[in-house]
C-alpha cells in the first residue's frame, strides 16, 4: 500500500467524489451512495459514518460505509451495512481494503462498541475476523426474453402464474403514488411473520432520494392489493429487498403472478441480473428463489469483537425472540405501525 495513503471519515466536501468512485467501481453496491447518509439519520435515526482513503494526490482510493446503531434494546455496535445485503469496504488494492477495515475496527475500539459487522460479498482474508456463511444472496442471470424466462421454469410454474390471472388479479409499476398500497400489504405480511415494520417514512425518502433507482410493483385482487415488491437497480441489477403477500392470496399463488411480472419488467428494461435476496440454504424462501433458476452467492459476513468477548446473536432465528414473535403476530395493525418502526431502526 501507499504510504501516502490517509484514511478519514467523510465530510460533505468529498460526497460528490465519493459518489463518481463508487460509481467507476463494478464491485461497489447501490448502498455505498452517500445518499444513504441522510436516509438512514433522518428516518432510522442512526448514525453513519463513513470511511474514505485517499491517495497522495488527494484521489480517492477506497471508500466505507459505516452506521453506528446504539439501541437500548440490543446495544452498541457498527455495521457495514446495516438494513441491506452488501456493504463493506471497496479499495483499489487488498492492502487499502485492509487498511480501511482495521481503521473501521480502531473507531469501534474507540467507541467501545459489542461489535462491528462488515457484510461482504467476498473472503477478506481476514483471519482475526469472525465469519458467518450460513447466508446466500440468490442471483438470477437474466434471459433476453420473457419466452425465454417461461421455458427455462417449467410447465408447473407457469400454471401457477396462470392461477392468479384466471381469479382476474392485476398489477402496476410506479413510485411514490403507489406508496399506501405497498405498505397496506407490507404491513399485514410482517406482522404475520411476527416482525417489526419499518415507517412508511423510510421508504418514501428512498423513493424520493433514489428516484432513479427505486421502483413498485403492486398485485390486485378483487381490487385490493395483495401482494407487492419494492425494488432497486443498480449497475445492471435488479434486486428486491422487501417482498409482501397478505396471507389470504396465497392460496392463488399471488406472488407467482409477482415475481413474474417484476422478472419480466426487469428483462425488458435490460437488466442482466435479478437479486432475490438473501436465504439460508435449503430453506423455504432459498427453494422458492431457486425455482425461477437462481443461483447461490455464498455471503461473507465479518465480526470484530473486543478481546474475551463473543459475537451477540441478534438473529430472529436464534430462539431468544420466539416469545417476542408470538406476541407481534396478535397485534393489531395500527399499533404494529406505531411501535414497530421504533424497534426495527435498531435491527441491522
Amino acid at each position: 500500500m501507499d504510504t501516502n495513503v490517509s484514511i478519514t471519515l467523510l465530510t460533505p466536501n468529498d460526497y460528490a467524489q465519493w459518489d463518481e468512485y463508487v460509481d467507476s467501481k463494478t464491485a461497489s453496491s447501490l448502498y455505498h451512495k452517500t445518499a444513504w447518509i441522510e436516509v438512514i439519520s433522518k428516518t432510522l435515526k442512526q448514525k453513519p459514518l463513513y470511511l474514505i482513503a485517499k491517495n497522495s494526490d488527494k484521489s480517492i482510493v477506497g471508500v466505507m460505509p459505516i452506521v453506528d446503531l446504539n439501541s437500548w434494546l440490543f446495544g452498541h455496535y457498527m455495521v457495514s451495512m446495516p438494513y441491506f445485503n452488501y456493504g463493506s469496504a471497496i479499495a483499489e488494492s487488498i492492502e487499502i481494503e485492509h487498511a480501511l477495515i482495521k481503521t473501521a475496527i480502531d473507531l469501534a475500539q474507540s467507541s467501545k462498541v459489542s461489535h462491528l459487522q462488515l457484510r461482504a460479498d467476498h473472503e477478506l482474508e481476514l483471519p482475526d475476523l469472525h465469519v458467518n456463511t450460513h447466508k446466500v444472496n440468490m442471483v438470477l442471470s437474466l434471459p433476453e426474453s420473457a419466452e425465454a424466462l417461461g421455458k427455462a421454469i417449467g410447465s408447473k410454474r407457469r400454471s401457477q402464474i396462470k392461477r392468479p390471472i384466471r381469479e382476474g388479479v392485476s398489477h402496476k409499476f410506479g413510485g411514490l403514488e403507489l406508496l399506501d398500497d405497498f405498505y397496506h400489504v407490507f404491513c399485514h405480511n410482517m406482522r404475520d411473520l411476527g416482525t417489526p415494520v419499518y415507517s412508511k417514512a423510510f421508504f418514501s425518502s428512498i423513493l424520493e432520494t433514489f428516484k432513479d433507482n427505486a421502483l413498485l410493483c403492486v398485485v390486485y385482487w378483487q381490487n385490493k392489493p395483495v401482494s407487492t415488491g419494492f425494488l432497486l437497480h443498480y449497475n445492471g441489477r435488479m434486486e428486491i429487498p422487501w417482498a409482501s403477500t397478505v396471507k389470504y392470496a396465497n392460496r392463488i399463488s399471488v406472488n407467482m403472478y409477482l415475481y413474474w411480472q417484476i422478472l419480466s419488467h426487469a428483462i425488458e428494461q435490460g437488466f442482466k441480473e435479478f437479486d432475490f435476496g438473501r436465504s439460508t440454504i435449503d430453506a423455504g424462501t432459498y427453494k422458492f428463489k431457486k425455482q425461477w433458476g437462481a443461483e447461490p452467492q455464498q455471503c461473507y459476513w465479518y465480526h470484530w469483537v473486543p478481546e474475551g468477548k463473543e459475537v451477540p446473536d441478534l438473529s430472529p432465528s436464534s430462539g431468544k425472540f420466539d416469545l417476542a414473535i408470538k406476541v407481534w403476530q396478535k397485534l393489531p395493525i395500527p399499533i404494529t405501525k406505531l411501535i414497530g418502526p421504533p424497534l426495527v431502526r435498531n435491527l441491522p
